[in-house]
């Protein structure tokens, strides 16, 4: 071998034993990190799934160990229960997550549309308000929309319950998505409606919103999850005696003196069977909405 083989060819990076030993424990610490992470978010859900499926003693002796032997007494006792609170729990969440989704989707894309069509300065004051009802926490604007839903005679009803979700930092959101995904809606689609004489509204209703699909799959399923996950709206606005929620069943499942943490992960367990099949079936449009908004 000669003296010129050995040497390293004019230009090509060289990198030296030191560096390579950081980068890779740069590496292994990344993933490290990443696994740690997942592990954190990941152990609720395992525990709730594993324990749904084992006795009292069994999740009193070893809360993590697998279950063996499976059991489904716990879901057939939390079906059973006398009060229903699977049944009317899971029954009153649908209907006001449905309805709120159902009201908040068209109002924001409705209102983003409407909003892009605005002077550049008007746009950005209007969405800066908006983005008030994202900053400030829920708690402190409950008791004025309490006060509010009294003086509209809502108060403790689920109209009043979905009037304050529809109210609330939910819409922010929505109009926040709709604005963003609608920046990459070239306006020569809808000058071309304009011009072969669609109104606003008929733009708006069949042109615009098919392609608002994605972002309204992220809307749903961002505010549905939120919407259904909510305790504090339904236990202040609601009360514990007008109405229940999912969420609030759970909390009224829990006992004074003792627990029965079966039964209560079986409640779990079937209470989270509806969001995680709704985010199954619209997962596919969500990564979309995502991924358009993050590079448009």
């Amino acid at each position: 071998m000669t003296l010129t083989e050995t040497r390293p060819r004019a230009g090509a990076p060289t990198t030296s034993a030191p560096d390579r030993r950081r980068r890779a424990w740069a590496a292994r610490g990344h993933l490290t990190a990443a696994g740690l992470l997942t592990l954190a978010f990941v152990s609720p859900i395992y525990l709730t799934v594993v324990n749904a499926f084992k006795t009292q003693d069994q999740i009193i002796r070893s809360p993590s160990a697998p279950p063996v032997p499976p059991t489904t007494q716990n879901l057939t006792d939390a079906l059973g229960r006398s009060d229903k609170i699977i049944q009317i729990g899971l029954a009153n969440s649908a209907v006001t997550v449905l309805v709120s989704v159902l009201l908040i989707i068209p109002l924001g894309a409705a209102f983003s549309f409407w909003l892009t069509r605005r002077p550049a300065r008007f746009r950005r004051i209007v969405l800066a308000v908006f983005a008030a009802g994202l900053m400030i926490p829920p708690a402190v604007v409950l008791l004025p929309t309490i006060r509010i839903l009294t003086f509209l005679h809502l108060d403790h009803t689920y109209p009043g319950l979905i009037l304050a979700n529809v109210g609330g930092g939910y819409l922010s959101f929505a109009v926040f998505v709709y604005s963003g995904f609608l920046r990459s809606i070239p306006h020569e689609i809808v000058e071309a409606a304009e011009v072969d004489g669609a109104g606003r509204l008929r733009t708006w209703w069949t042109i615009v919103m098919p392609l608002l699909r994605p972002a309204t799959a992220t809307v749903a399923i961002f505010l549905s999850l939120w919407i259904w996950n909510d305790f504090m709206n339904p236990q202040f606005i609601l009360g514990p005696l007008r109405g229940q929620t999912i969420t609030t069943g759970l909390y009224l499942s829990l006992g004074q003196y003792t627990t029965n943490y079966a039964q209560l992960f079986g409640v779990m367990f079937l209470a989270a069977i509806l969001p995680v099949a709704g985010y199954l079936a619209l997962q596919k449009q969500f990564v979309a909405g995502l991924s358009t908004g993050a590079t448009k």
